[in-house]
């Protein structure tokens, strides 16, 4: 088979290559080249077949994503779409596993005052962690949701690593 590299400035070149994966369908070519343009060479792209809609739709999402969901449906905000949506949030990642409140409570504290949103990324989140933060967002004085690190091992830290450099943790 022969390969070879193709600039990411060459954008009709770029445009041939991505409608021949496309089926020689010339709108998704055109898509998939302006997709690989906007991400350039660090960028990942998804291309996920539609449920039903015969539209080409091209979505861009800034930042990061990690397949896990929200540790408790309490944490939900959006109820018709069933999501957590958070403004801002300031971030707590770790990889212990958190299920006594004591050590975060002065955090708690401190995020309560300044009225932002908090999302705790972390290996688990359990037993009284878990259910006095449950409680704290149904009583509407905590905004807050609670999520499994992803990844497993070595390779959970690495991506920790990732979330804290892309957020600016410390």
């Amino acid at each position: 088979s022969m390969s070879r590299t193709v600039s990411l400035d060459k954008s009709d070149e770029l445009g041939q290559i991505a409608t021949i994966s496309g089926n020689g369908d010339k709108d998704i070519g055109n898509s998939i080249a302006d997709a690989v343009k906007k991400v350039g060479k660090e960028g990942v792209i998804t291309v996920e077949e539609s449920k039903g809609s015969k539209e080409l739709e091209v979505e861009l999402t800034t930042g990061m994503q990690f397949d896990r969901g929200y540790l408790s449906p309490y944490f939900i905000t959006n109820n018709e779409k069933m999501i957590v949506e958070l403004d801002s949030p300031y971030l707590l990642i770790t990889e212990k596993k958190l299920n006594i409140i004591q050590p975060l409570l002065p955090i708690l504290e401190a995020v309560v005052k300044s009225g932002r949103p908090l999302l705790i990324i972390a290996e688990d989140v359990e037993g009284e962690a878990l259910s006095t933060l449950v409680i704290n967002k149904l009583r509407g004085g905590l905004k807050i949701a609670a999520v499994k690190a992803p990844g497993f091992g070595d390779r959970r830290k690495e991506m920790l690593e990732d979330i804290a450099t892309l957020t600016g943790a410390k």
